[in-house]
């Protein structure tokens, strides 16, 4: 699993409430294009995200899923990108003093990118995911304000 971790300026509430927010999904992970449905449970374990992914021409429909949840500290999500598969995705929140820590761990789980060599995916993995998180803190800590 490659895990990246950032400092936010913003309460865990904050944080959670763009987590729980699904519509907002494309605006902080990198890659996802666009928002087709949202479950109306969202994010109850079993509910799902439809999204897609790419740039057109090239955009792939595709979901996410809630394998757990525990609100307003651990989101634990299968993300699937066909076709280069399945990843698991793991988000914690950490209440601090002046806001929170959010750590965002990831590894494919099925499918071809598991072909690619852990080093490998960790060099795509984890700028991606750094990215993800910068743009996380930025929707949280402007919710907050």
């Amino acid at each position: 699993m490659v895990t990246v971790r950032r400092d936010v300026g913003a309460p865990v509430d904050a944080v959670w409430a763009v987590l729980a927010d699904g519509w907002l999904y494309p605006s902080w992970v990198v890659g996802a294009s666009r928002m087709r449905e949202v479950d109306p449970a969202w994010p109850g374990v079993g509910t799902q995200l439809h999204h897609s992914v790419g740039t057109w021409p090239l955009v792939l429909d595709d979901t996410t899923t809630v394998l757990a949840c525990v609100p307003k500290r651990e989101l634990v999500l299968r993300a699937r990108g066909w076709p280069l598969g399945e990843a698991e995705v793991r988000l914690t929140l950490d209440e601090r003093a002046d806001g929170c820590e959010v750590a965002l761990s990831e590894d494919v789980r099925s499918g071809p990118g598991r072909l690619l060599p852990p080093p490998v995916r960790s060099a795509l993995i984890g700028p991606r995911n750094a990215e993800s998180l910068r743009r996380l803190a930025y929707l949280a800590e402007g919710e907050s304000r």
